[in-house]
């Protein structure tokens, strides 16, 4: 159900590809332009009936109070990965970004006649 919804909204509706369309990723033979569509959508929840907001975070409350699998400490909800992450660029004092983004942003630089990007030292 979940990728029919997300075929229909960011293909069809949006006027893009959609499922067995869609070229190849990463494939060097690949000619076709990705034509990859976007869509949003917001939803009042009110209109569903009162109680959202408890039955949410009952939800959240369950879900973290599950067994983690083996190897892990916790049980992730959504939101969880991307406040580690920003908590981590805080404790750093900035983002990490991998050494090959680092050099096409050099490159990127000279071609457009500006100033590199300035890395902070990393301890």
């Amino acid at each position: 159900a979940v990728v029919s919804t997300q075929s229909t909204g960011c293909g069809i509706l949006a006027g893009a590809t959609w499922g067995l369309h869609i070229r190849a990723w990463q494939n060097p033979d690949e000619t076709r332009v990705a034509d990859l569509g976007q869509f949003f959508m917001a939803l009042d929840p009110g209109v569903f009936g009162g109680g959202f907001t408890g039955r949410l975070q009952q939800f959240m409350k369950e879900h973290r109070e599950l067994e983690p699998i083996e190897g892990e400490d916790r049980v992730l909800i959504a939101g969880d990965p991307e406040r580690d992450a920003e908590r981590a660029c805080e404790e750093r004092g900035g983002i990490l970004y991998h050494p090959a983004f680092i050099r096409d942003m050099e490159v990127l630089a000279q071609k457009m006649n500006v100033a590199p990007l300035k890395p902070l030292s990393v301890e």
